[in-house]
């Protein structure tokens, strides 16, 4: 496998694991800094689309299908398949919804919160606790952060099974 791709799998499952590891601090008590500032997710977004799409790219012009990628996959070292699996099993374990029932976008006005309901034949602003807009608060941000952590983890599968693909396809001589 080349360089290129290790390089690639490994800044990818390097960023899964730093936003899965900040995402399982939500479950702490009290909130994770910069809660209110938006650069933070601009920042994941920004790595994001240009990781995960070189990673579509690469696995589309090796021209395999999912059995292939697959049978890759499954010749990484055992370190490797348990740490992509070890990523997966998590992002899917903090994407799963929270207790928080219909709420979501907690807001605070002055000294009141708010949360947004979407509940059916109930959808709009209500007023919540302050107990209830700190959970909504940390299951909003724990999504915010599982989920372009699972699609990391997601990137790094397919570049580094693409990688063995290469490599793979390296050693056939056509004659």
């Amino acid at each position: 496998m080349g360089w290129s791709f290790k390089l690639h799998g490994g800044i990818a499952a390097g960023l899964s694991t730093v936003l899965l590891l900040l995402a399982g601090l939500t479950w702490l008590p009290g909130t994770l800094p910069l809660t209110g500032s938006k650069w933070p997710v601009a920042i994941v977004a920004a790595l994001l689309f240009p990781t995960f799409m070189a990673a579509l790219v690469r696995i589309i012009r090796s021209g395999a299908d999912r059995h292939t990628v697959w049978l890759a996959f499954r010749c990484l070292p055992a370190k490797v398949q348990a740490g992509l699996g070890a990523l997966a099993i998590a992002g899917v374990v903090l994407t799963l919804p929270s207790d928080e029932g219909n709420l979501q976008a907690p807001e605070m006005k002055g000294d009141r919160y708010f949360a947004f309901d979407t509940a059916p034949y109930a959808r709009g602003a209500i007023e919540v606790s302050r107990s209830q807009y700190v959970a909504v608060l940390e299951s909003d941000q724990r999504s915010m952060l599982a989920i372009p952590g699972t699609l990391f983890a997601g990137a790094a599968y397919v570049v580094l099974a693409a990688g063995e693909l290469r490599r793979a396809d390296g050693g056939f001589q056509a004659s």
